[in-house]
């Protein structure tokens, strides 16, 4: 019996060791590792790409916001929770043909027309009325700032060709120069404004 103990104690001496050493290399210093190199090389990023105002954070700019004035651009539609709530991020999983997606399109669709003062002939882009997989997308195609701009320059008595300069300072290429396309941030655009006045 105490032979065979010895015998288990022997063959498991080595398991153990080896759940010690990569406990200690993957769980230890690797995690240290990588947050040293994110911290030296990439600050801002590693920290979640914060923006502050005032010396207040007043967002990411990795996560959608929902404005809603008459004097700021708005964002794509959420379906994350009750809207923008990272902790429910989401889709609403309501297939291109089912009614009651199509329903809501519709509705946002005439309310997109209706506060942009737009008349039925103008296409409305499909990030205005559609929400994106995640519900908490930070930007909006190019095609819907433009669309916003006359609402937003009028509500903030500001000439239109001032509000579409903004929008070009805030908008990001490609990712990688091939991904995806050209997209304007919406809380750095409404934050570029509220300095502007």
């Amino acid at each position: 019996m105490r032979q065979q103990f010895r015998s288990f104690a022997h063959q498991c001496l080595p398991a153990l060791t080896a759940v010690i050493a990569l406990t200690i290399v993957c769980g230890v210093i690797y995690p240290l590792a990588v947050t040293g190199v994110a911290q030296a090389a990439f600050r801002g990023t590693a920290d979640g790409s914060l923006i502050e105002r005032d010396g207040r954070v007043v967002g990411s700019s990795l996560i959608g916001q929902q404005f809603s004035g008459a004097g700021y651009f708005h964002p794509r539609p959420s379906a994350a929770g009750s809207g923008y709530d990272a902790t429910a991020s989401g889709g609403s999983n309501l297939g291109p043909t089912n009614p009651r997606y199509l329903g809501t399109v519709a509705q946002r669709v005439e309310q997109y027309r209706r506060s942009n003062h737009l008349g039925p002939q103008v296409p409305v882009p499909a990030d205005a009325v559609q929400a994106s997989g995640s519900g908490l997308d930070p930007e909006i195609s190019i095609a819907n700032a433009r669309l916003q701009a006359p609402r937003v320059a009028a509500e903030r008595r500001l000439a239109p060709r001032k509000v579409l300069a903004l929008i070009e300072a805030h908008t990001h290429g490609r990712p990688l120069g091939i991904l995806g396309d050209p997209g304007v941030n919406v809380l750095e655009l409404n934050l570029a404004l509220d300095r502007t006045g």
